[in-house]
């Protein structure tokens, strides 16, 4: 894989170019399906969004524990986690990279739990919430249908909401906590 990289081709990121990426949306589907399934079911597409959002920060601190001049790489270009210098005594020996995996932890961790979990899950389950009360009052729908239209909703809004709230959650990121260790830029990629 190093040679790979070293050729100039670029790994695919795990969390980030595959289908693993679609599980940092588990809780906006399963906002959707609130209507339709039991309380226990939403609260279980949190812990799967929760926990792709923990293991792509944990990703990408091993990424940048791998980066001995500047963090400010794109993720496609950070050698890979199996690299042997991922080891905790390899941090010990140099502060700048305690500091760059601490960074690169936090920042996809906030970025990520922001935009693919809390403002995300927040915006489906209001627009699902208000979508159910409408359909009951201004419609004569039985309840089944009602619920349905709303889950249909609810997931046909999921692709619409992603973008603004990614670009939202960047310029939040820029101008607050990226301020705090000088390295506003580049986000997390979707």
């Amino acid at each position: 894989a190093a040679g790979a990289r070293a050729m100039g081709t670029v790994e695919p990121d795990l969390y980030r170019d595959t289908w693993v990426r679609y599980l940092g949306y588990a809780n906006e589907v399963g906002e959707s399906f609130r209507p339709l399934v039991p309380v226990p079911v939403v609260w279980a597409s949190y812990g799967v969004a929760t926990a792709y959002v923990t293991a792509d920060a944990i990703d990408k601190g091993r990424r940048a524990a791998t980066v001995s001049v500047t963090p400010s790489l794109p993720p496609q270009l950070l050698p890979s986690p199996a690299d042997p210098s991922l080891s905790p005594q390899a941090h010990a020996q140099d502060p700048a990279k305690a500091t760059r995996v601490g960074v690169a932890v936090v920042d996809t961790f906030v970025w990520q739990s922001l935009a693919s979990v809390a403002i995300p899950g927040f915006t489906i389950n209001r627009l699902c919430a208000a979508s159910l009360a409408l359909l009951g009052a201004l419609t004569r729908w039985p309840p089944p249908l009602r619920r349905w239209a709303t889950t249909a909703l609810g997931l046909a809004a999921i692709p619409l909401i992603i973008t603004p709230i990614d670009r939202s959650v960047d310029f939040l990121m820029d101008s607050s906590l990226r301020k705090l260790y000088g390295a506003p830029g580049e986000p997390p990629a979707p």
